[in-house]
């Protein structure tokens, strides 16, 4: 924790019960039951650890095929379940790239039950104010990562790389209510705030990196970004360079989903789908499989993480290049965030996302880069997927 903020300690540990992706009818009534949280030097097989952790509280995702019939509504609810993009990289063999620049876990895994809803007691406003962004890369530095890109591209060493930038800003007061503001944001699939002892994760994202319900394997990868004006709306689906983007993600996606499925039963329900998300048209795809025998939590996190919309492909290949090229590390960004529970598993891709540790605040952006992307576009894209975060952290 800061030991230059006082204000800050006081305002950080404070619990927030809103984890994305929570049941709609338990919000308000849910409290702590238990937490665990993972950094590298805990050592272990982060994805093992979390299904065993959730196992000894009575969550028993070892067979997501086989899942429980019905909610307990008085006993355990759930529990949300975080990991950075750094463990998901761990967790797939590639490349962890940077260290984190915020001071948070990279994994962790709070487990809720049922408490009586009680009226919301609101704590003395302490304000908020966050000084001026100080970015990982320059536009010029950003550009000419995008170029390293398409050479490696050229060379034949992959295919595409999402490319993420990172800025920070030191604050004052209780950043909380800016965090919820922005889980608030129109569109935010996956909205909400994770808590921990000195950070916290505000999350708006609009992206299905994995949803397990009924035996069936969701994804919904988001690839493709245009201004949300009629014309935006028009050069988006006109766009060829966009929709070879989108659909190598896509397979990308398909082949990630048919390690952990039945034999066959990959599909491809919706493609190329253009939906709104703030200021922005974003194309979407959805992607399901039938859930394969004895998949178990850790395995399924294993085949899923990193996402590929946000990491690009070959997989391992875009991981090398990605910590080759961003100076700085994902955080929380990029990586997943949701909830599971004794039916099953959602978890949203952590794009549009922000963490406070006890000194600074930090955000992330970025966009995939293929053969014909132009590099100030690249830049100019970025910036606009970032702007409605900034814009509520004021």
């Amino acid at each position: 924790m800061s030991k230059n903020h006082p204000d800050v300690v006081e305002a950080l540990p404070r619990m927030v019960f809103d984890p994305p992706a929570a049941p709609a009818e338990c919000r308000g009534r849910l409290v702590e039951r238990a937490r665990w949280e993972w950094r590298p030097t805990d050592g272990g097989d982060p994805a093992a650890r979390t299904e065993q952790f959730l196992a000894a509280h009575g969550l028993r995702l070892h067979d997501l095929g086989r899942p429980a019939t019905r909610h307990d509504h008085d006993g355990v609810c759930g529990a949300a379940l975080y990991l950075s993009a750094a463990a998901g990289a761990l967790l797939a063999g590639g490349a962890t790239g940077a260290a984190n620049p915020a001071d948070l876990p990279e994994v962790a895994v709070v487990v809720y039950g049922h408490t009586d809803p009680s009226p919301a007691r609101p704590h003395p406003p302490t304000g908020w104010w966050h000084g001026p962004w100080t970015e990982s890369w320059t536009r010029r530095q950003h550009a000419d990562a995008v170029r390293a890109v398409r050479e490696a591209i050229g060379a034949g060493e992959v295919y595409q790389v999402n490319l993420v930038g990172h800025a920070t800003a030191g604050y004052t007061g209780d950043p909380l209510p800016a965090l919820a503001r922005l889980g608030r944001l129109p569109g935010a699939r996956y909205g909400g705030v994770l808590t921990g002892a000195g950070w916290a994760i505000g999350c708006a994202s609009p992206e299905t990196l994995i949803e397990v319900r009924d035996g069936t394997l969701t994804t919904r990868p988001i690839k493709g970004t245009r201004p949300a004006t009629a014309a935006g709306h028009a050069d988006l689906l006109a766009s060829a360079k966009e929709r070879a983007e989108h659909i190598m993600i896509v397979d990308l996606e398909r082949n990630d989903l048919a390690r952990i499925a039945r034999t066959g039963s990959v599909r491809v329900d919706d493609l190329f789908a253009v939906r709104r998300w703030c200021d922005l048209w974003q194309a979407e795809s959805t992607v399901r499989a039938e859930v394969a025998d004895g998949l178990g939590l850790a395995d399924l996190l294993r085949a899923v993480c990193p996402g590929g919309s946000v990491t690009g492909a070959p997989k391992l290949a875009a991981l090398d290049r990605i910590a080759a090229l961003e100076p700085v590390g994902r955080g929380a960004s990029m990586g997943a965030l949701g909830w599971v529970d004794a039916g099953g598993v959602d978890l949203g891709l952590t794009i549009r996302t922000a963490a406070v540790d006890g000194d600074a605040v930090h955000v992330w952006a970025g966009g995939g880069i293929t053969w014909d992307s132009d590099p100030d576009d690249e830049v100019a894209e970025a910036a606009a997927k970032t702007a409605p975060v900034r814009a509520t952290l004021d």
